[in-house]
């Protein structure tokens, strides 16, 4: 097979579309033995497009869109969220996880952190976000994590993490995943339906969830689809346009972010069609030719590539039975 940079584009959505809703619908109804699907609804595109494929899998009354706000939450999620449940008729909720995320310290945690590194902050009037070095992918390094904060008058200011810190306020930042999940299974044991996850292909394969968080679902019905072809099946299913133009973001922190910012380091664009070169094996000069790129930036992303795979392996592994 020649290498192409449509190689990932779907050529028969509306086929695709169909053997995945087939899928769901065994998997739940049969497999699972339960008769409906909750969803925890973000305004995002990949909780969306799980949305929508739920709806046709198994028809609006048979489906719980579940929103989950916090203090740090955007409020375009709540508006963009409940425009996806009208357009799709379904059901809807709100619990504000905000009390439980306190009780657990969630903030208090993370932002006893990040004044470790920047004493001044101060989480009432000051925001915050941690990512990581853009530049890191092409040189070849390990990522490599900064706290920004920004100051009342919009002032950004950046410091490299220690390491403490930085598994402090994402041990802590992770309460939120957590948190919601523990909720979609509380109304889905109370209906007798079924968790239906979000993680696209590149959360689950390079490790952007969290462990029995969003990674704790039942099924994953985008779960071996490229984020280019989530967008694929999101058009076709008459996904709100404003979601669909939405940049995908955490909604994890005060500081608004973006998801290439925080993990993936490369526009999911470029990313998606690299990913798919890396795991078919195609040839680095067939590659970076179509790429535009050179072998050796070719090769270090790649090198990226397998170095998140491996030091995430753990969160895709289930407990292991001694």
């Amino acid at each position: 097979m020649e290498f192409k940079k449509e190689i990932i584009h779907l050529t028969n959505v509306p086929e695709v579309v169909d053997q995945i809703v087939n899928e769901l619908r065994s998997n739940v109804l049969n497999t699972l033995r339960r008769k409906g699907a909750v969803v925890g609804i973000s305004g995002g595109i990949d909780s969306s497009v799980s949305l929508a494929l739920s709806v046709k899998a198994f028809g609006a009354d048979k489906i719980l869109g579940v929103m989950l706000p916090e203090k740090d939450s955007s409020p375009d999620s709540a508006m963009l969220a409940q425009k996806l449940a009208d357009t799709y008729r379904v059901k809807t909720l709100t619990e504000n996880i905000t009390g439980a995320l306190e009780g657990y310290g969630c903030y208090q945690r993370r932002d006893e952190s990040v004044a470790c590194v920047f004493p001044e902050y101060n989480p009432k009037t000051y925001k915050m976000k941690i990512g990581v070095k853009q530049s890191n992918v092409s040189q070849n390094l390990p990522p490599i994590f900064y706290l920004t904060i920004v100051d009342p008058y919009g002032k950004e200011q950046s410091k490299m993490l220690p390491a403490a810190e930085y598994l402090q306020i994402v041990a802590a930042s992770n309460f939120k995943q957590r948190s919601r999940m523990s909720m979609l299974y509380y109304h889905a044991e109370r209906l007798h339906y079924a968790v239906i996850g979000t993680p696209n292909k590149h959360e689950v394969e390079q490790g952007f969830f969290v462990k029995y968080g969003d990674g704790g679902a039942d099924v994953m019905p985008i779960g071996k689809l490229y984020k280019t072809q989530v967008y694929q099946l999101a058009s076709y299913l008459g996904v709100p346009q404003e979601i669909i133009d939405r940049t995908p973001t955490t909604d994890t922190y005060t500081a608004e972010q973006t998801q290439e910012e925080f993990f993936y380091q490369i526009p999911f664009k470029q990313m998606d069609i690299l990913w798919y070169a890396y795991e078919n094996k195609f040839p680095l000069a067939e590659v970076a030719k179509e790429m535009d790129m050179t072998v050796d930036a070719l090769e270090k992303i790649f090198e990226n590539f397998a170095r998140k795979q491996q030091t995430t392996d753990y969160l895709r592994r289930a407990p292991i039975h001694m």
